[in-house]
């Protein structure tokens, strides 16, 4: 490969790269599209079906959905399968939402499985831990 195809090459990624990144503020579309998302994740854990509900939370929590706080702590609080409990309270501690955390934090005392509480309670104090760490390195600057 010459060095002209190399320039090339690299010119186009920085152009894609400028157009993919460099816009800060979300356009109509985008903003629709994300709505869109999320209404189809939280039809998703309200679903019958176990694999949707699960998936819905596991995805409304790696996209940091802060609108689907109240309906993941529902699914928390009255999820039949310990799995898909523990699901919401990971998606939960990924959003970070004071209301979530503290969700997590009652099942680690009310929930009636305790593997789930076992798994709240790692998840409650990895959060405050992370927490902590963050509210220390601030403090240091």
């Amino acid at each position: 490969m010459n060095k002209n195809n190399i320039w090339i090459i690299f010119i186009i990624c920085f152009v894609f790269a400028f157009s993919t990144f460099g816009n800060s503020l979300p356009t109509n579309k985008q903003l629709k599209h994300k709505d869109a998302v999320l209404k189809s994740l939280l039809m998703g854990i309200n679903s019958e079906n176990y694999g949707l509900r699960t998936s819905s939370a596991y995805m409304l929590g790696e996209l940091e959905f802060s609108e689907s706080v109240i309906p993941l702590m529902k699914m928390l609080r009255n999820e039949e399968n310990e799995e898909a409990r523990i699901m919401a309270a990971v998606s939960l501690f990924k959003i970070g939402d004071a209301r979530g955390i503290f969700a997590v934090k009652q099942a680690i005392r009310f929930d009636e499985s305790d593997r789930v509480k076992k798994m709240c309670e790692k998840i409650y104090n990895t959060f405050h831990f992370e927490h902590s760490n963050a509210q220390n390195l601030l403090a240091g600057l």
